[in-house]
């Protein structure tokens, strides 16, 4: 198993707020991702990848500029995926940065990036495997904003929120909330 705190370390700071807001989250989503991966063991997903990328998913947010979660980067909010595997890939976990990249939103279509022109690279971003659909389902589950971050979302509630940003990502979540018996 990967050392995933020594990976968090070498870019947050511990004792922080955006290291406690970061650590909380992932800590969340990791819990949450493995609460599914248990719903479907036919499918054979791989535990210690799932808890690994749930805790990494998000390691790009410092680089972005989101002061109501303590992120003081440059980059918009929805870069902190392909950024995260850019750091992923240039740590030598490219399958942890595949899920990096792909769990924002219910995934990004390159129809998406160029219809709204996002300041993404022009490429599907939408997860591929078992593993990667897990952890952005689990990521919807929570909120980074400080007063939402402990409060568990609705599947309801986040089919709704991904179907204001495109019709499409509130269809691929409830096909995966169905999938995952959530």
């Amino acid at each position: 198993m990967m050392d995933t705190d020594k990976i968090i370390q070498t870019l947050y700071r511990p004792g922080t707020r955006l290291y406690d807001l970061f650590m909380r989250h992932g800590e969340l989503v990791a819990e949450k991702s493995l609460e599914i991966a248990q719903k479907v063991p036919h499918l054979h997903p791989d535990i210690t990848f799932i808890q690994e990328a749930a805790l990494l998913h998000d390691i790009g947010i410092f680089m972005i500029h989101a002061p109501s979660i303590h992120c003081r980067g440059s980059h918009p909010y929805v870069c902190h995926g392909f950024l995260g595997r850019q750091i992923l890939d240039e740590m030598g976990f490219p399958r942890h940065g595949l899920v990096s990249e792909r769990h924002t939103g219910a995934g990004i279509t390159l129809n998406n990036i160029t219809k709204a022109r996002l300041p993404l690279p022009h490429r599907e971003m939408v997860p591929v495997t078992l593993e990667e659909e897990i952890v952005c389902v689990a990521d919807k589950f929570y909120s980074k904003t400080p007063e939402k971050a402990n409060h568990e979302a609705t599947v309801e509630t986040i089919v709704a929120s991904l179907s204001k940003i495109a019709p499409g990502h509130g269809v691929r979540f409830s096909a995966w909330a169905t999938k995952f018996q959530l």
